[in-house]
C-alpha cells in the first residue's frame, strides 16, 4: 500500500482494491475504494475512513478521535485504536 499513499500524498487520486476484514461492514475486502487527497486536515472529522501512517504502517482506516496536541487517532471498524498520528494524506468519501 506504499504506491498508493505516495500517489495521494503526491496529490493523485487513487482507485484500489484493498485487502483484510479489518473495516467490515464498511469496507469489504477486494472493494473498490477511492482515495482523494488531503490538503486542509481541518475539515476531517471522527468518522471519516483516511489513508494514513501510523508509526511506520499505513492505514485506510477510521479516525475515532482528534486532539489538537496529538492529532488523530486511528482505529479500525471493530474498535481496535492504531495510534494518533498527523500523516494523514487521503479522504474516503462515498462510502
Amino acid at each position: 500500500m506504499q504506491h498508493v499513499f505516495e500517489k495521494v500524498k503526491n496529490g493523485e487520486t487513487v482507485t484500489f482494491n484493498p485487502k483484510g476484514n479489518s473495516m467490515l461492514p464498511r469496507i469489504k475486502s477486494g472493494q473498490e475504494v477511492t482515495v482523494y487527497p488531503l490538503n486542509d486536515t481541518s475539515i476531517l472529522e471522527v468518522g471519516n475512513v483516511v489513508l494514513c501512517k501510523v508509526r511506520g504502517r499505513i492505514f485506510l482506516h477510521l479516525i475515532s478521535a482528534i486532539d489538537k496536541t496529538k492529532g488523530f487517532q486511528i482505529s479500525n471498524n471493530r474498535g481496535f485504536v492504531n495510534g494518533w498520528t498527523r500523516d494523514v494524506c487521503g479522504i474516503v468519501k462515498d462510502l
